[in-house]
């Protein structure tokens, strides 16, 4: 078959203040007259003689004429700002009365560096040396001697067109693979200052980090003491921040901590430095020369910007600092020693009552030690189950039974003796413990009710307490539904105990975790209501049994009226949703009496009990069991006697 010829257009000036030599070139290199007519002839003769079609490429030349050197360069650098350069030019040596050939392809080459040059001339002035040596460019530039023959023009054209059609496109692929390089040399400098950044900053936060807080107080102990000054370091920690991270989420806590971050960077100076080290743990260098006025300045401001809630998840959260401050060189002299002395003055601070600033005084370390004694003895603890369970009892207002108790976890420890519930409970939240020492007070409590049981002591539901973080475990329904087999203890005699807040972190998935221990027989109980944040729309949702009132309102209930009034709306709003109510913390019979009068249900407290082990507490249970078979047997007399009254009267 035949096939497609293929033109293309490329652009010549030719530069020439002879006219002929135009109308010369233009009919030397444009035949496309002849060429199509030529294509046919040669695509017939081959199919006759049934030979191969061979493809043929016309070159299709478009020529602009110029008379003199600077038209020409003018129409160059119009066609090339155009993007419609000139692939070559034919330039005469001689045009009187302007520029000579060798000045116009000199501009030429100023407005267009690619042109290809055929330097046409009758003379023999300048041999090939002189002109490389003045223009240089040896591969842009061909001689053609005037008279020339048609198929010298032709072969200069040609081939100089497809030279600069090559250069072309090499210098469009050098172009793109320079692109590339330099697209990828951006991305790789971009990297590495991204890499650079999270080498030295807190990924969380943006803060700097361990790394870059060395590396500023390194410079802050270098100039303090090459000048004689003295600069602070301020350590701050979030009091509670455990519980709410295990009450709301990681990613609410992941939002605290990112608003802690900008509240404290806009609390201090430009020169100062503000570090996150870990967890909830913040770092601020005031650069020297800072000293006590600066550092207790930068601590009011760092109290009051913590101030005001933060609201995440519709939740207003109150966070407060504990800070503590260390100076240099007055408390240490050593990066290390400084900031262990402002960590002492920091839980020295959270000791007098949280939201509080101390500065290092010499003896705070002891404490610290005590602290990270006492916490590795926790884990200790953990492992060889030095913990006990005392019992206090549930009291029924109405009757005054006993019908249950709450299980409560005490540590007595191998050479202290016991050790309170609130000094290793907050320790143990924050280690990550909690879990562990939960887990086995569950499965103590099952087996402790189930023991009592088979003693043939009177029924009693046992209460247990899950912390926030135990709640939120996928497998707690699995641990108390092992619990109760491993001592097969009656589900209906288990009764869990759920803080609010807790509950309210996640209400859609505590619905669920709810459901499937109600679903059990295993009751379960608010505990600190009052405190938290229920939605009354949860409340009527949840699978609970009872609501258990923080005893921060049953302090001053007698003395208070708001306390009173409040809590008389939790009984009748809990009796409205036909739960029961438990009042924790009653230690006085005003206080009893006035639960009486408004209908709770069941209390506990020192008044009639304080928490007791085992063996205490199956003597307290001896005694009412004594003390109802004795009432049960009057009762029994005193009704005998009527009976019998009853029947010597009827005889009569």
């Amino acid at each position: 078959m035949p096939s497609q010829t293929q033109s293309t257009v490329n652009r010549i000036l030719v530069i020439d203040d002879n006219r002929a030599i135009h109308e010369d070139l233009r009919k030397v290199l444009n035949q496309d007259a002849q060429g199509p007519a030529e294509d046919q002839l040669q695509t017939a003769e081959a199919i006759l003689l049934g030979e191969t079609v061979r493809r043929v490429e016309h070159r299709r030349f478009e020529i602009d004429s110029a008379y003199q050197g600077r038209e020409g360069v003018e129409m160059a650098r119009i066609a090339t700002a155009e993007g419609r350069p000139y692939r070559m030019a034919f330039v005469d040596m001689r045009m009187p009365p302007g520029w000579d050939g060798l000045e116009t392809i000199e501009h030429l080459w100023e407005v267009d560096p690619h042109l290809q040059v055929v330097i046409c001339s009758a003379q023999s002035e300048y041999d090939w040396i002189d002109l490389v040596r003045r223009l240089g460019h040896p591969d842009q530039l061909l001689v053609l001697r005037k008279p020339f023959e048609p198929i010298e023009a032709i072969q200069c054209a040609t081939a100089l067109v497809s030279k600069w059609q090559n250069e072309r496109a090499v210098r469009g692929q050098v172009e793109s693979l320079e692109q590339a390089v330099t697209l990828r040399t951006q991305g790789l400098e971009a990297a590495n200052l991204e890499l650079r950044h999270l080498a030295t900053h807190d990924a969380l936060t943006g803060l700097p980090n361990r790394v870059l807080l060395d590396d500023r107080l390194a410079q802050a102990v270098a100039h303090a003491t090459r000048y004689g000054e003295t600069f602070a370091l301020m350590w701050c920690d979030l009091d509670r921040f455990k519980l709410i991270n295990d009450s709301l989420g990681h990613g609410a806590g992941d939002l605290l901590l990112q608003e802690v971050a900008r509240r404290l960077a806009g609390a201090v100076r430009s020169v100062d430095t503000v570090a996150r080290i870990g967890g909830d743990e913040f770092v601020i260098v005031l650069s020297p020369p800072a000293g006590a006025s600066d550092a207790t300045e930068v601590a009011r401001r760092v109290i009051d910007a913590m101030r005001p809630p933060v609201h995440i998840g519709g939740i207003s959260i109150h966070a407060s600092p504990s800070v503590g401050i260390a100076y240099f060189p007055a408390d240490a002299t050593t990066v290390q020693s400084l900031i262990a002395h402002a960590d002492a003055a920091m839980y020295a601070a959270k000791q007098v009552g949280r939201n509080k600033v101390q500065s290092y005084a010499p003896g705070m370390n002891r404490s610290t030690q005590d602290q990270v004694r006492l916490e590795s003895d926790l884990h200790v603890a953990v492992e060889l189950k030095q913990f006990e369970l005392h019992f206090q009892p549930k009291v029924d207002i109405r009757t005054g039974s006993v019908t249950s108790a709450e299980a409560l976890v005490r540590w007595r420890h191998p050479e202290r003796g016991m050790i309170s519930p609130a000094d290793f409970i907050p320790l143990a939240e924050e280690c990550g413990l909690i879990g562990r020492i939960g887990d086995w007070v569950v499965r103590e409590a099952c087996r402790q009710g189930r023991a009592w049981q088979d003693a043939g002591f009177l029924p009693l539901r046992i209460a247990v307490n899950l912390s926030a973080s135990q709640f939120r475990a996928s497998n707690l329904v699995e641990l108390i539904r092992s619990a109760l087999d491993a001592a097969n203890f009656d589900p209906r005699s288990l009764e869990v105990e759920i803080t609010e807040t807790a509950v309210m972190s996640d209400p859609e998935e505590s619905i669920r975790t709810l459901e499937r221990l109600s679903e059990m027989g295993v009751l379960i109980s608010v505990d600190d209501f009052g405190t938290g944040y229920s939605s009354m729309s949860y409340l009527r949702r949840l699978p609970i049994d009872r609501l258990k009132i923080d005893r921060s309102f049953i302090n001053e209930i007698t003395a208070r009226a708001d306390d009173a009034s409040i809590v008389q709306a939790i009984v009748s709003l809990a009796h409205s949703l036909r739960l029961k109510v438990i009042a924790e913390g009653v230690e006085t019979i005003a206080q009893l009496d006035f639960l009486k009068s408004i209908g709770c249900d069941q209390y506990q407290g020192f008044y009639f009990s304080r928490p007791l082990p085992v063996p205490e507490f199956e003597t307290l249970m001896r005694s009412l069991q004594e003390k109802r078979a004795r009432f049960m047997q009057s009762d029994a007399v005193r009704t005998h006697s009527k009976l019998g009254a009853y029947r010597r009267k009827q005889i009569r």
